[in-house]
């Protein structure tokens, strides 16, 4: 027998109250309670990164999160970050400099690139492969990633910003 949980999340800026499983995990949450399929699963282990997303403003890998943890909380998918269909910098500057190839792995790069430029608006290259040292991919070899969050890093102090962690408009 399974226990339930009523939750309440706020998720992109809009409130959703469901009754879960004790045991789903916040990816499995988002995904398909809530039908917002960017958010990738990967490893299912925490390793791969393709599942983050930001938890009251700070990434959190959501495969190893239940969503029963997340109650009360403050989610931003990738889905969140564009606003009013306006691309947010991060996504417009991996479109730019290529810094996605099969998009896999691309959710957990956007999340954690706008939750690194949101605290830090002029990275080093070291800074930058900190904060994304815990994300794999297959396909870009790391420097198009790389360019795109130095990209993405001068179109937000240029002014072209959008705060990923405040909710997205309706």
């Amino acid at each position: 027998m399974t226990t339930r949980h009523q939750i309440s999340v706020t998720v992109n800026g809009v409130n959703y109250q469901r009754e879960v499983d004790a045991r789903l995990t916040l990816a499995d949450f988002v995904r398909h309670d809530l039908s917002l399929g960017g958010t990738h699963v990967g490893c299912e282990h925490g390793v791969c990164g393709a599942c983050t997303i930001l938890v009251n403003g700070a990434s959190m890998r959501s495969c190893l999160m239940l969503a029963v943890q997340a109650d009360g909380a403050e989610l931003t998918t990738v889905e969140g970050l564009s606003r009013n269909g306006e691309l947010h910098p991060v996504q417009q500057a991996f479109i730019d400099r290529h810094g996605l190839q099969c998009g896999f792995c691309t959710p957990g790069f956007l999340i954690s690139t706008a939750e690194l430029l949101q605290g830090n608006p002029n990275p080093s290259d070291d800074e930058i492969a900190d904060a994304l040292g815990g994300h794999l991919c297959r396909c870009t070899g790391y420097q198009s990633i790389l360019e795109s969050v130095q990209l993405a890093a001068q179109m937000m102090r240029e002014g072209t910003i959008v705060d990923a962690a405040s909710p997205a408009e309706a």
